[in-house]
């Protein structure tokens, strides 16, 4: 190619205007094209050079480097610099005409096309000879900074070894400088660190932990957490080497080691919480084989008696006696974890089909079953455990988690028909059907408060006090009426109670409260829904404003046009709809801005986590904003702390419901509790 042929477009585009600037004329100013070749220079130029145009023009750009440095294509890897970042800081010599060198500060500034491609480079060169002795002098107030600096600081060659260590890291490391002269980077890593020599390596993230770091050995043998930086310099003969500093964060990583284990462990037990054990089964989903993985979710039974009867500390030994010996006695296969409350969830690994899970639940629920002395009483403990085999490597995480719950809720609606007499479950079935024709079941009321403190309002919940087995919970309760197939039959019995019962409700200010119904059976699917409810507020003498039916949000995503027409229907008569546990389905999410629900109730998954999990707070703040876009209300679930209320309001919810304002009460007690608000 001939190299004065033509000059790049930048060249012709741009960098005449530069060669010819009145303020760069003490400048040596070069337009070189792609490959190095000098398409044109100013007057300045020339004079440090001391060469005629003729001389230079079409000339590689080295003809200005020292022979060392060409020899080891100095000026090439320049340019590959400027290409690769834009631009190219460096000082060096450069050498004359006449072969002396000149102290050289050069910037070479890469041109391209108006599609991107590289088309040449501006390099821009001014004589800084008249400072060589400043220069001298500074290497020597750095020779000082370097051997005097409290930072660890080392100098290796591009092979990885020390060319020069100062005190600090020489005391870090317990070896004198003429030791470590000589020897290779990768000689002082402890046999742990893998992350390769510390001039390529540089510091790593280890393991799971928050802080990147590497870990040397000290000359005498003993490991010391690092955070190593390095820096590449180019010498005036074209060597490059390298700069690391080290920095012991020994203590450093010993906090973020405590910071870690608080975030996914439970305070009270020491065992992980809900955060470190989604963590460890989504990092153990990968690489488990279908089959051999398994989640156990263990409920403990009467909990809540032994929180009344004795107080929440006693709850609390309880709980620490049970992690206790989950800890002592799980086989080493298995982990443990606390979720809410009196819910413990388990993590098998190595699972050998079903037999071998089956006597490993057998032995999780002999673990349960013990005695525990509390406030001079003793205390049986037994739990209702639910199983789910991981067949499927790309499962999803919290749908495995709802399957082993809903697994525990059938083993303890099992484990308590068994208790007592023993009645058999068609047995059940016809106590609960007469129960119903009776209209005997009892329901409690849970207040709704909002932001000004007012009970705004009141969700009805199931309560059933079997003769033979005593009070039953609601979710035994429900799975009982699925079973018997009463489940329409039961949510009328309840819309129909907890309609008389709001009829008499009003605050102190006069308002009205309105009771929530959550529909289990009797929803928008079953043929007259609409009619239903509408004769039910007719019959009790309520309002239809007085009435909030809740459904959970996968039940919102299958309902088909008719239905929807129907729900509006009852929202222009004034029944409000809620969606109950939102965020857990997803499935509802795109669908959301269409729905008739005027309520979003954030799930107690979330809720609970927004004090010690930044992502619930950040879920939950997000759910709101959505709520406040689409016109919903925002009700939070599960609130049990003041930290909780105030973090959530201060994301702007607009109500809450949890235990931190009240229990599910009966209804004398509701009104005294609606009364003195």
């Amino acid at each position: 190619m001939d190299h004065n042929e033509s000059e790049p477009w930048a060249v012709q585009a741009g960098a005449q205007k530069i060669l010819a600037a009145e303020d760069m004329r003490d400048y040596a100013i070069f337009a070189l094209d792609a490959e190095g070749y000098v398409a044109s220079w100013n007057p300045g130029a020339a004079r440090l050079g001391g060469y005629e145009s003729p001389e230079v023009i079409g000339r590689h750009f080295s003809l200005f480097y020292p022979p060392e440095q060409v020899a080891v294509g100095y000026p090439d890897w320049e340019l590959q610099q400027a290409a690769d970042n834009g631009f190219f800081i460096d000082r060096g010599w450069r050498v004359r005409k006449d072969g002396s060198r000149y102290w050289a500060h050069v910037v070479i500034a890469v041109q391209r096309t108006p599609d991107g491609e590289l088309d040449g480079f501006i390099k821009v060169v001014r004589n800084e000879s008249e400072t060589a002795a400043r220069v001298e002098r500074t290497k020597r107030r750095m020779a000082d900074l370097f051997e005097l600096a409290p930072s660890a600081i080392g100098l290796l060659d591009d092979d990885g070894r020390f060319l020069d260590a100062n005190g600090a890291l020489c005391d870090l490391l317990g070896y004198r400088v003429s030791e470590l002269v000589g020897r290779r980077d990768v000689d002082v890593l402890a046999p742990g660190d893998a992350g390769g020599g510390l001039v390529t390596g540089g510091t790593r993230s280890t393991g799971a932990l928050l802080v990147p770091h590497r870990v040397l050995a000290r000359s005498d043998g003993s490991p010391v957490s690092c955070q190593v930086d390095s820096a590449a310099s180019v010498s005036d003969d074209g060597d490059r080497s390298w700069m690391i500093t080290v920095h012991d964060i020994t203590e450093q990583l010993a906090r973020a080691v405590t910071l870690r284990h608080e975030a996914t462990h439970d305070e009270l037990t020491g065992l992980l919480n809900r955060r470190g054990f989604r963590e460890r089964l989504t990092e153990l989903l990968p690489v488990m084989g279908p089959g051999s993985l398994a989640v156990l979710f263990c409920d403990l039974h009467n909990f809540k008696r032994v929180n009344d009867a004795l107080g929440h500390e006693a709850g609390d030994e309880l709980l620490s006696a049970v992690a206790r010996r989950l800890l002592d006695e799980l086989p080493e296969r298995c982990e443990a974890a606390r979720f809410y409350g009196d819910e413990f969830v388990i993590l098998c690994t190595d699972v050998e089909g079903d037999r071998d899970l089956e006597s490993l639940t057998e032995h999780v629920s002999g673990l349960f079953r013990m005695t525990v002395p509390l406030r001079r009483r003793q205390v049986h403990v037994s739990a209702a455990v639910g199983v789910k085999a991981v067949e499927d490597q790309d499962a999803d995480v919290v749908e495995l988690l709802r399957s082993a719950e809903s697994a525990m809720l059938d083993a303890r609606v099992r484990g308590q028909v068994r208790s007592g007499t023993d009645p058999d479950q068609l047995v059940l079935e016809q106590h609960l059907h007469d129960t119903l024709a009776r209209g005997e079941i009892e329901l409690h009321y849970q207040p709704v408060v909002d932001n000004e403190g007012q009970v705004v309002i009141a969700e009805a919940l199931l309560r059933w006090n079997h003769p033979d087995l005593g009070p039953l919970t609601p979710d035994v309760v429900l799975e009982i009426a699925s079973r018997g197939d009463v489940l329409v039959e039961l949510d009328a019995c309840v819309l129909r109670t907890a309609l008389r019962e709001a009829v008499s409700w009003r605050r102190p200010d006069g308002g009205r409260v309105k009771v929530s119904v959550n529909l289990t059976g009797l929803r928008p699917e079953v043929p007259g829904f609409a009619d239903s409810v509408r004769a039910m507020i007719r019959e009790t003498g309520a309002e239809p404003g007085d009435l909030v039916l809740e459904m959970v949000e996968t039940v919102f995503a299958r309902l088909e046009p008719q239905q929807l027409q129907e729900m509006n229907e009852l929202v222009a008569d004034g029944v409000q709809f809620a969606v109950d546990d939102f965020g857990t389905g997803y499935s509802s999410l795109a669908l959301l801005k269409d729905l008739p629900a005027q309520i979003i109730k954030l799930d107690r998954m979330f809720v609970s986590g927004v004090g010690t999990d930044p992502d619930d707070l950040g879920i939950a703040r997000v759910m709101t904003e959505l709520s406040r876009t689409l016109g919903r209300m925002c009700i939070a679930e599960g609130v049990e702390t003041a930290t909780q209320h105030q973090l959530l309001r201060a994301v702007s919810v607009d109500a809450y419901q949890g235990f931190y304002f009240s229990r599910p009460i009966p209804p004398e007690e509701f009104r005294t509790y609606l009364a003195g608000r």
